[in-house]
């Protein structure tokens, strides 16, 4: 039995698997584009289910432990270079271009174990089966209040995002209004659902704005919100640099600004003095050519890894910006990798103590890699 073997008896002989995802195909011919396993209970008894994605429709087959044993291996060998390893104990990153000579890179684990039955329903903050005046009205729901099947990954996404929201609620003033932007709000799924939320469900005073640069789609967002009676929602045409009618603003919110409108967003916030930063970015290009560092070179030379480090890089200077100017920064998970790359989301909570050592790491890491970033300006 090779190591991929024993790490896969490993999983299944402790039980710590919480998911398998299978992608990147050998070729195009393939029957599935994509397989996600995982274990369930069916009439108390543990089982694996594997969920095989093809182009119009999800196939499901459970099997038990030696079957999926051996479903592993056939998929590796036969269908995919790529699965991503998610156990209670580890995540496991399986890169099979050559499916006699697999790499396994281990890192931290990312998940908690999910329930195991079967017939377990998620909870959602704004629940399926249950009418919601702005899904609605958006088409992701019918009247009667289920979730178009093929707009399921956009209210997945929406309670991943009041989730995100309600683990920071207690951030926000109590006693009086809030004021809250959200740049480059484009459909505005996300930003009627944060008024929802917050004004709906949770009865707090708001008033909010959102801001894009399409004439057209700010527009339709004006006047779902009039149709909708959401009064203290306006939506307004313009560029996040240039925007500057607000003052006293409580949160901020940008997902997928591309690129440097991220920064602008971050700069406003903070001189703003926002108690919430929610930010997800986008095409980080700004440092791809500023980067350089010899000792580097041979890793650097690779256009995709020069990239993708480029765009670590970006956030985590980001986040050191902002920390140096009093805020609590975390980099989490907005969407699953298997929905999007762009699924790093930076969460910033205001405590109004600045942090030297921040702002020294940050100086540390610009001159490493000899890079000045449009988030170079915040200061206190």
């Amino acid at each position: 039995m090779n190591d991929l073997e024993l790490l896969f008896q490993q999983l299944l002989n402790e039980g710590t698997l919480i998911r398998m995802v299978f992608s990147s195909r050998r070729k195009k011919s393939s029957p599935s584009s994509k397989v996600i396993i995982r274990p369930v209970l069916l009439k108390d008894k543990l089982c694996y289910q594997a969920e095989y994605h093809s182009a119009d429709k999800v196939r499901h087959e459970n099997m038990d432990g030696h079957e999926a044993m051996a479903e592993f291996l056939r998929l590796m060998a036969e269908d995919f270079k790529q699965i991503s390893v998610f156990s209670a104990d580890a995540d496991y990153q399986i890169l099979a271009a050559n499916a006699d000579r697999p790499r396994v890179i281990r890192s931290a684990p990312s998940k908690k174990a999910e329930p195991l039955s079967h017939d377990q329903t998620k909870k959602y903050i704004i629940p399926d089966g249950s009418p919601c005046d702005f899904l609605i009205r958006l088409g992701v729901m019918n009247d009667s209040g289920q979730v178009l099947k093929k707009h399921y990954a956009k209210f997945r996404q929406i309670n991943r995002f009041l989730e995100i929201v309600d683990d920071v609620f207690p951030a926000l003033p109590a006693d009086r209004e809030i004021s809250i932007v959200d740049f480059g709000c484009g459909k505005a799924y996300l930003t009627f659902a944060l008024y929802h939320y917050l004004h709906l469900q949770k009865g707090l005073k708001v008033r909010m704005t959102g801001l894009d640069l399409k004439e057209d789609v700010i527009g339709s967002c004006r006047a779902i919100a009039s149709d909708l009676g959401y009064e203290a929602l306006h939506f307004e045409l313009g560029d996040i640099s240039n925007f500057s009618s607000v003052e006293g603003v409580d949160m901020v919110v940008t997902l997928h600004a591309c690129d440097t409108a991220t920064d602008h967003a971050l700069i406003k916030a903070a001189q703003w003095n926002a108690s919430i930063i929610l930010s997800v970015p986008c095409c980080q290009h700004e440092l791809f050519d500023q980067i350089k560092n010899p000792i580097l070179d041979p890793m650097l030379k690779h256009g995709i890894l020069k990239e993708r480090t480029s765009a670590i890089l970006t956030d985590a200077l980001r986040a050191l910006k902002l920390e140096a100017c009093g805020y609590d920064v975390s980099l989490i998970e907005f969407t699953s990798l298997e929905h999007t790359a762009k699924n790093i989301m930076i969460r910033a909570i205001r405590t109004g103590r600045p942090d030297p050592k921040a702002e020294e790491e940050y100086e540390r890491l610009v001159a490493f890699w000899h890079v000045r970033p449009s988030i170079d300006v915040l200061t206190l």
